[in-house]
């Protein structure tokens, strides 16, 4: 086992009040892949920054190896002093290493170094910021939110990018998705401390259930402990006092212990205020088209949407997602076309820019419009400290001004106000960035059981997988040019669809070069074969080739039926492994010879036409 080149022990830090950290531990191998978990405001970024070398704790252990690199990817990163984002990029460099790996990774991020960091979008920034911890290759990047603002394209590519790194990592992220694929390993900080579970994201929610329902009955147990000792108390035998006053201690300590048990934080109450019921008709648009100077943002496009679809935008950064969506809900005219809204429409919306936030308003304000102490929520009046506990707030945040809030909590104080509205329509730009993943869970659930309509734009795949009904988006992916495409299901669903597409065409492209040969198919001295007919050879197989499919069906039939023998791996594995390599053989060879039937019967198809 490698020695650890970073590790921190009984780290305990507090701001005033009950420690944030104590007694949370963190350690990191060579070839570490650490997903960082733990609810909004446990204290997940702060023990990053102390893993760092940013943030210092109060007590505890806290050792780096003296010849390792660090690197760590703020949420929100700092270009003071630089002209360039080149210039900021290269700043992250150290002696020796290499200034191409900063032009590499800022091309494949979409940047090309010239820009002005003071004029940088969100996503841009963070692309940045991306650059310069990943360019010298540390021994450690830390990464805080990473994909944050970024677009699914991106997104995926860092998932490739991080997989070949040699770097270990400590990732912090809201995408489950993202955390699949790049972890090997979890740390759950939970009540201050931390948990380590030697195995990715992918085990980590069945794990963390179980280990509260084990401590929730460890809980009940020393409860009847207790029953049981002050029953002795007041009714026993009396013993040597010794013993006596032995066992009252021990209550004490048991009664102890109980009191000052700290349960897991609760989950987000919440439901959302449907308002009266819209039309069967919402949305209807009819070729619609948008576009600024010389570049297509929407081709004609049409599309109906009914009561009850729920319906996610997704799409490189710039490729027109907003633009689209303000069309779909009538706050951008398009430039031909028209678009129809339908009847009885209540719209709620969720910003992902966060421009409705005033951050000198109070929580109690925000929630309320400036209307008291109490509001309205699914027809019933509701004080807004009770209301602000449901999204686990505490009675005295209730004066808290806005900016005091973390981008967790302000993502979950918009939220709040968003669901008191009663709405048959939601529309959500970006609604999991900074949400926890309990929180996260919630979000699912209502927007999967609202009975309005929803329109959603996301980058989060899991969230769009579990969640809406069909998916639009651009129909040339790499390169978008203004034309949409609604697909059938989630991102997963869109993903297989367009496979589909692409294997058609190609297929079809493939068999238009088969009936047109080139010049150079043809030798000098020969004269051109007739172009509308099939050759010996094709004939002979297209006649064939269905009596050989059916032989290997008949041959893999056997091979199936062999292995569903429940006795055979134990009995002999190297005849069950020989037999499975055998299957594998005849089902590659078996498609091969259906593909290549299928090309000469479409050839075929052409010709007499």
């Amino acid at each position: 086992m490698a020695p650890p080149i970073l590790k921190l022990d009984d780290i305990l830090l507090t701001f005033g009040g009950a420690p944030l950290l104590n007694g949370a531990n963190l350690q990191v191998e060579p070839g570490d892949r650490i997903c960082l978990v733990g609810r909004n405001g446990s204290g997940k970024s702060t023990l990053m920054k102390i893993a760092a070398g940013i943030v210092e704790a109060q007590s505890g252990e806290v050792f780096r190896h003296p010849s390792a690199t660090i690197r760590y990817l703020e949420q929100a990163p700092d270009f003071g002093g630089y002209t360039t984002v080149q210039a900021y990029a290269e700043s992250g460099l150290g002696p020796g290493d290499d200034p191409y790996r900063v032009t590499y990774l800022l091309e494949h991020l979409g940047l090309t170094g010239e820009e002005d960091p003071a004029r940088l979008s969100g996503g841009e920034a963070r692309r940045a910021a991306l650059a310069r911890v990943m360019a010298p290759e540390p021994d450690i990047l830390m990464l805080d939110e990473p994909t944050n603002h970024l677009d699914l394209p991106t997104i995926e590519w860092l998932e490739e990018e991080l997989r070949k790194t040699r770097s270990a990592l400590v990732v912090i992220s809201h995408d489950r998705r993202f955390l699949e694929k790049v972890s090997n390993a979890t740390v759950w900080l939970d009540r201050g401390t931390s948990r380590r579970l030697s195995r990715g994201f992918g085990h980590f929610e069945a794990w963390r259930d179980q280990v509260l329902e084990e401590e929730e009955i460890e809980q009940h147990k020393l409860g009847k402990a207790i029953e049981r000792e002050e029953h002795w108390m007041r009714y026993g035998v009396t013993a040597r006092r010794k013993r006596n006053m032995r066992r009252v201690g021990e209550l004490q300590a048991m009664r102890a212990d109980y009191r000052g048990h700290k349960g897991a934080q609760g989950s987000v109450q919440a439901s959302v205020a449907e308002g009266r019921e819209s039309g069967k008709l919402v949305v209807e648009a009819e070729n619609i088209t948008k576009a600024y100077e010389d570049r297509t943002i929407v081709a004609p496009f049409s599309i109906r949407i009914h009561r009850g679809d729920r319906i996610g935008l997704v799409g490189p950064n710039g490729a027109g997602k907003t633009t689209l969506l303000k069309m779909l809900t009538g706050q951008l005219k398009p430039d031909s076309g028209w678009i129809k809204l339908g009847t009885n429409l209540e719209i709620a919306t969720l910003d992902q820019k966060r421009e409705d936030l005033d951050l000198e308003d109070t929580l109690s304000h925000y929630l309320t419009d400036g209307r008291g102490e109490t509001l309205l929520v699914n027809g019933e009046q509701r004080h807004v400290a009770g209301y602000m506990k449901d999204f686990l707030f505490q009675p005295e945040q209730i004066r808290t001004p806005i900016k005091n809030l973390s981008g967790g909590e302000r993502a979950r104080l918009m939220l709040a106000r968003m669901l008191a509205k009663p709405s048959n329509l939601l529309i959500l730009d970006e609604p999991t960035n900074d949400l926890d993943i309990e929180t996260l869970d919630l979000l699912q659930e209502i927007v999967a059981g609202y009975n309005g309509t929803v329109i959603l734009v996301s980058h989060d795949r899991d969230f769009l997988d579990r969640t809406v009904t069909s998916t639009i988006a651009p129909a040339s992916p790499d390169a978008p040019d203004g034309d949409w495409i609604e697909y059938a299901g989630g991102y997963t669903d869109m993903l297989a669809q367009r496979k589909g597409a692409a294997d058609e065409k190609r297929k079809a492209e493939k068999a238009k070069s088969v009936a047109t040969p080139t010049a150079s198919s043809s030798t000098a001295g020969e004269p051109a074969k007739s172009k509308g007919k099939l050759s010996f050879k094709q004939k002979f197989a297209l006649e064939n080739l269905p009596k050989e499919i059916a032989k290997a069906e008949a041959e893999l039939a056997k091979h199936d039926q062999a292995m569903a023998d429940p006795n055979l791996f134990s009995k002999d594995p190297k005849a069950f492994a020989k037999l499975a390599e055998q299957a594998a053989a005849l089902r590659e060879k078996q498609a091969k010879m259906e593909e290549e039937w299928l090309e000469l019967e479409m050839l075929r198809e052409e010709l007499e036409s």
